[in-house]
Protein backbone atom coordinates (compact mmCIF):
# COMPACT_ATOMS: atom_id res chain seq x y z
CA UNK A 1 0.00 0.00 0.00
CA UNK A 2 1.52 3.43 -1.50
CA UNK A 3 1.36 6.13 1.51
CA UNK A 4 1.83 9.64 0.80
CA UNK A 5 2.57 12.52 4.16
CA UNK A 6 1.22 15.89 3.03
CA UNK A 7 2.65 18.83 5.41
CA UNK A 8 0.74 22.19 5.04
CA UNK A 9 2.04 25.94 5.90
CA UNK A 10 1.72 27.91 9.05
CA UNK A 11 4.81 30.13 9.81
CA UNK A 12 7.71 29.35 12.53
CA UNK A 13 5.03 27.99 14.82
CA UNK A 14 3.82 25.40 12.13
CA UNK A 15 7.00 24.57 11.70
CA UNK A 16 7.56 23.65 15.66
CA UNK A 17 4.33 21.88 15.98
CA UNK A 18 4.36 19.41 12.54
CA UNK A 19 7.71 18.62 14.16
CA UNK A 20 6.43 17.95 17.47
CA UNK A 21 3.23 16.18 16.31
CA UNK A 22 5.31 14.13 14.14
CA UNK A 23 7.53 12.86 16.76
CA UNK A 24 4.44 12.72 19.42
CA UNK A 25 2.89 10.17 16.89
CA UNK A 26 6.27 8.10 16.42
CA UNK A 27 6.83 7.90 20.07
CA UNK A 28 3.27 6.41 20.23
CA UNK A 29 4.04 3.78 17.11
CA UNK A 30 2.87 5.44 14.51
CA UNK A 31 5.99 6.35 12.19
CA UNK A 32 4.15 8.08 9.12
CA UNK A 33 7.40 9.78 8.24
CA UNK A 34 8.39 6.98 6.54
CA UNK A 35 5.90 7.63 3.58
CA UNK A 36 6.68 6.73 0.17
CA UNK A 37 6.05 10.82 -0.99
CA UNK A 38 6.44 13.88 1.38
CA UNK A 39 4.67 17.20 0.19
CA UNK A 40 5.48 20.49 1.84
CA UNK A 41 4.19 23.94 1.14
CA UNK A 42 5.72 26.76 2.98
CA UNK A 43 6.21 25.45 6.39
CA UNK A 44 5.65 22.27 5.42
CA UNK A 45 8.17 22.78 2.92
CA UNK A 46 10.78 23.30 6.04
CA UNK A 47 9.64 20.38 8.16
CA UNK A 48 9.46 17.74 4.54
CA UNK A 49 13.09 18.73 4.36
CA UNK A 50 14.36 18.53 7.96
CA UNK A 51 12.81 14.85 7.25
CA UNK A 52 14.97 14.02 4.76
CA UNK A 53 18.26 15.64 6.55
CA UNK A 54 19.69 12.81 8.34
CA UNK A 55 18.45 13.56 12.13
CA UNK A 56 16.20 11.54 14.18
CA UNK A 57 12.79 13.20 15.07
CA UNK A 58 14.25 13.69 18.40
CA UNK A 59 17.48 15.43 17.21
CA UNK A 60 14.67 17.85 14.86
CA UNK A 61 12.23 18.23 17.70
CA UNK A 62 15.14 19.53 19.82
CA UNK A 63 16.08 21.91 17.54
CA UNK A 64 12.36 23.61 17.54
CA UNK A 65 11.66 22.95 21.22
CA UNK A 66 14.95 23.83 22.80
CA UNK A 67 15.48 27.66 22.67
CA UNK A 68 19.56 26.88 22.75
CA UNK A 69 19.46 24.75 19.62
CA UNK A 70 16.77 26.87 17.98
CA UNK A 71 18.30 28.59 14.59
CA UNK A 72 17.90 32.69 13.92
CA UNK A 73 14.44 34.30 12.74
CA UNK A 74 13.66 37.25 11.90
CA UNK A 75 10.66 38.65 13.67
CA UNK A 76 7.59 39.48 11.50
CA UNK A 77 4.89 41.52 12.47
CA UNK A 78 1.31 39.77 11.74
CA UNK A 79 -1.25 42.66 11.41
CA UNK A 80 -4.05 40.29 10.21
CA UNK A 81 -6.22 43.95 9.91
CA UNK A 82 -4.01 45.28 7.73
CA UNK A 83 -3.48 42.36 5.35
CA UNK A 84 -6.54 41.47 5.14
CA UNK A 85 -7.33 44.84 3.81
CA UNK A 86 -4.82 44.63 1.25
CA UNK A 87 -5.54 41.38 0.03
CA UNK A 88 -8.80 42.23 -0.05
CA UNK A 89 -7.84 44.96 -2.80
CA UNK A 90 -5.84 42.22 -4.45
CA UNK A 91 -8.52 39.99 -4.60
CA UNK A 92 -10.94 42.77 -6.37
CA UNK A 93 -8.20 42.73 -9.28
CA UNK A 94 -8.57 38.82 -10.60
CA UNK A 95 -11.55 37.06 -11.85
CA UNK A 96 -10.16 33.43 -11.98
CA UNK A 97 -7.57 31.83 -10.07
CA UNK A 98 -4.42 31.95 -12.36
CA UNK A 99 -5.39 36.09 -12.41
CA UNK A 100 -5.80 36.33 -8.56
CA UNK A 101 -2.45 34.57 -8.21
CA UNK A 102 -0.84 36.52 -10.80
CA UNK A 103 -2.19 39.65 -8.59
CA UNK A 104 -0.87 38.34 -5.32
CA UNK A 105 2.68 37.72 -6.88
CA UNK A 106 2.82 41.56 -8.42
CA UNK A 107 1.79 41.96 -4.68
CA UNK A 108 4.58 40.34 -3.36
CA UNK A 109 6.87 42.08 -5.80
CA UNK A 110 6.31 45.40 -4.87
CA UNK A 111 6.08 44.68 -1.03
CA UNK A 112 9.39 46.19 0.94
CA UNK A 113 10.65 43.41 2.61
CA UNK A 114 14.20 42.59 4.17
CA UNK A 115 16.74 41.52 1.75
CA UNK A 116 16.59 38.49 -0.27
CA UNK A 117 19.67 37.08 0.90
CA UNK A 118 19.28 37.31 4.61
CA UNK A 119 16.09 36.03 4.33
CA UNK A 120 17.69 33.31 2.38
CA UNK A 121 20.20 32.90 5.08
CA UNK A 122 17.64 31.94 7.90
CA UNK A 123 16.13 29.25 5.91
CA UNK A 124 19.79 27.37 5.09
CA UNK A 125 20.20 27.63 8.91
CA UNK A 126 17.03 25.79 9.38
CA UNK A 127 17.74 23.25 7.49
CA UNK A 128 20.67 20.60 8.83
CA UNK A 129 21.47 19.17 5.16
CA UNK A 130 21.49 21.08 2.18
CA UNK A 131 21.19 17.91 0.11
CA UNK A 132 18.12 16.85 -1.74
CA UNK A 133 16.92 13.47 0.19
CA UNK A 134 17.06 10.63 -1.33
CA UNK A 135 13.59 9.96 -1.00
CA UNK A 136 10.47 11.44 -2.45
CA UNK A 137 9.49 14.70 -1.77
CA UNK A 138 7.61 17.79 -3.77
CA UNK A 139 7.89 21.24 -2.37
CA UNK A 140 5.56 23.68 -3.74
CA UNK A 141 5.77 27.54 -5.09
CA UNK A 142 4.48 29.92 -7.06
CA UNK A 143 5.68 32.09 -10.23
CA UNK A 144 5.39 35.00 -9.20
CA UNK A 145 4.71 36.35 -12.64
CA UNK A 146 3.01 33.88 -14.38
CA UNK A 147 0.92 32.61 -11.16
CA UNK A 148 1.86 29.17 -12.40
CA UNK A 149 2.65 26.47 -9.55
CA UNK A 150 6.26 24.69 -9.82
CA UNK A 151 6.89 21.47 -8.22
CA UNK A 152 10.42 21.61 -6.76
CA UNK A 153 11.97 18.12 -6.42
CA UNK A 154 15.33 16.30 -6.31
CA UNK A 155 15.65 16.41 -10.19
CA UNK A 156 14.34 19.74 -11.02
CA UNK A 157 18.31 21.08 -10.23
CA UNK A 158 16.95 23.22 -7.85
CA UNK A 159 19.09 23.84 -4.70
CA UNK A 160 17.06 22.36 -1.80
CA UNK A 161 17.42 25.85 0.45
CA UNK A 162 16.13 27.73 -2.65
CA UNK A 163 12.93 25.32 -3.05
CA UNK A 164 12.37 25.82 0.51
CA UNK A 165 12.81 29.32 0.84
CA UNK A 166 10.70 29.77 -2.32
CA UNK A 167 8.03 27.57 -1.07
CA UNK A 168 8.47 30.10 2.37
CA UNK A 169 7.86 33.22 0.73
CA UNK A 170 5.04 34.36 2.34
CA UNK A 171 3.67 37.80 -0.58
CA UNK A 172 4.20 40.93 1.34
CA UNK A 173 5.88 39.43 4.24
CA UNK A 174 9.21 37.83 2.65
CA UNK A 175 10.75 39.10 -0.44
CA UNK A 176 9.94 36.76 -3.82
CA UNK A 177 12.83 34.22 -4.42
CA UNK A 178 14.72 33.99 -7.04
CA UNK A 179 15.73 31.20 -8.84
CA UNK A 180 16.63 31.35 -13.34
CA UNK A 181 15.18 34.32 -14.70
CA UNK A 182 12.14 33.71 -12.45
CA UNK A 183 11.12 34.69 -8.99
CA UNK A 184 8.48 32.63 -6.67
CA UNK A 185 6.12 33.37 -3.65
CA UNK A 186 4.64 31.16 -1.25
CA UNK A 187 2.77 27.80 -2.21
CA UNK A 188 0.22 28.76 0.24
CA UNK A 189 -1.07 31.05 -2.61
CA UNK A 190 -1.98 28.25 -4.54
CA UNK A 191 -3.63 26.13 -1.60
CA UNK A 192 -2.18 25.44 2.05
CA UNK A 193 -1.59 22.02 1.82
CA UNK A 194 -1.56 21.18 -2.20
CA UNK A 195 -2.72 17.69 -1.64
CA UNK A 196 -3.77 16.91 -5.11
CA UNK A 197 -0.20 16.28 -5.46
CA UNK A 198 -0.57 13.27 -3.60
CA UNK A 199 -2.74 12.15 -6.02
CA UNK A 200 -2.52 8.41 -6.86
CA UNK A 201 -1.46 7.02 -3.52
CA UNK A 202 -3.35 5.09 -1.62
CA UNK A 203 -2.92 6.72 1.84
CA UNK A 204 -2.46 10.63 2.16
CA UNK A 205 -2.24 11.76 5.56
CA UNK A 206 -2.51 15.16 5.80
CA UNK A 207 -1.29 17.71 8.64
CA UNK A 208 -2.91 20.96 8.72
CA UNK A 209 -1.22 23.57 10.98
CA UNK A 210 -3.49 26.46 10.13
CA UNK A 211 -5.96 24.27 11.76
CA UNK A 212 -9.56 25.23 10.76
CA UNK A 213 -8.62 28.98 9.02
CA UNK A 214 -9.23 29.57 5.72
CA UNK A 215 -6.27 30.49 3.69
CA UNK A 216 -7.06 31.86 0.19
CA UNK A 217 -6.47 28.61 -2.05
CA UNK A 218 -6.77 29.61 -5.20
CA UNK A 219 -7.47 25.65 -6.71
CA UNK A 220 -9.80 23.60 -5.33
CA UNK A 221 -10.11 24.29 -1.07
CA UNK A 222 -8.60 20.69 0.39
CA UNK A 223 -12.76 19.30 1.46
CA UNK A 224 -13.21 19.38 -2.17
CA UNK A 225 -9.45 17.56 -2.84
CA UNK A 226 -10.26 14.82 -0.25
CA UNK A 227 -13.53 14.18 -1.08
CA UNK A 228 -11.85 13.00 -4.81
CA UNK A 229 -9.40 11.22 -2.97
CA UNK A 230 -12.45 9.30 -1.27
CA UNK A 231 -14.22 8.72 -4.45
CA UNK A 232 -11.47 7.24 -5.94
CA UNK A 233 -11.08 4.90 -3.20
CA UNK A 234 -8.26 6.63 -1.90
CA UNK A 235 -7.68 6.45 2.48
CA UNK A 236 -7.69 10.08 3.71
CA UNK A 237 -6.52 11.19 7.44
CA UNK A 238 -6.72 14.82 8.58
CA UNK A 239 -4.70 16.17 11.43
CA UNK A 240 -4.92 19.77 12.41
CA UNK A 241 -4.02 21.45 16.16
CA UNK A 242 -6.38 20.19 19.37
CA UNK A 243 -7.05 23.13 21.91
CA UNK A 244 -3.86 23.29 23.54
CA UNK A 245 -1.63 23.25 20.49
CA UNK A 246 -3.89 26.55 19.12
CA UNK A 247 -3.64 28.05 22.16
CA UNK A 248 0.27 27.60 21.97
CA UNK A 249 0.48 28.87 18.20
CA UNK A 250 -1.74 31.71 19.28
CA UNK A 251 -2.26 34.24 16.80
CA UNK A 252 0.92 35.54 15.30
CA UNK A 253 2.47 32.11 13.44
CA UNK A 254 5.36 34.06 12.29
CA UNK A 255 6.52 35.09 16.18
CA UNK A 256 9.95 32.98 16.63
CA UNK A 257 8.44 32.91 20.30
CA UNK A 258 5.97 30.42 19.92
CA UNK A 259 8.57 27.71 18.79
CA UNK A 260 8.97 25.75 21.91
CA UNK A 261 5.48 25.65 23.18
CA UNK A 262 3.73 24.98 19.93
CA UNK A 263 6.74 21.63 19.87
CA UNK A 264 5.88 20.84 23.01
CA UNK A 265 1.98 20.99 22.12
CA UNK A 266 2.58 18.93 19.21
CA UNK A 267 4.60 16.28 20.88
CA UNK A 268 1.52 15.99 23.41
CA UNK A 269 -1.00 16.03 21.25
CA UNK A 270 1.06 13.41 18.62
CA UNK A 271 1.25 11.19 21.73
CA UNK A 272 -2.34 10.51 21.67
CA UNK A 273 -3.43 11.49 18.18
CA UNK A 274 -5.48 8.42 16.45
CA UNK A 275 -5.21 8.84 12.73
CA UNK A 276 -8.45 8.14 11.13
CA UNK A 277 -8.33 6.66 7.86
CA UNK A 278 -11.72 7.34 5.93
Amino acid sequence: MSEALVLGGGGVAGIAWTTGLLTGLAAAGAHVTAADLVVGTSAGATVAAQLGSGQSLAQLYARQADPSLQTEEITAELDLEKIGAEFGAVFEQAADPLGLRRAIGRYALAAQTVPEARRRAVIAARLPSHEWPSSALKIVAVDAETGEPRVFDRASGVPLVDAVAASCAVPGVWPPVTIGPHRYVDGGVRSGENADYAEGFDRVLIVVPMGEAESFPTERPLSEVVDDFRAAGRKVAIIRPDAAAQEAIGTNVLDPATRTPAAEAGRAQGQGQAIVWE
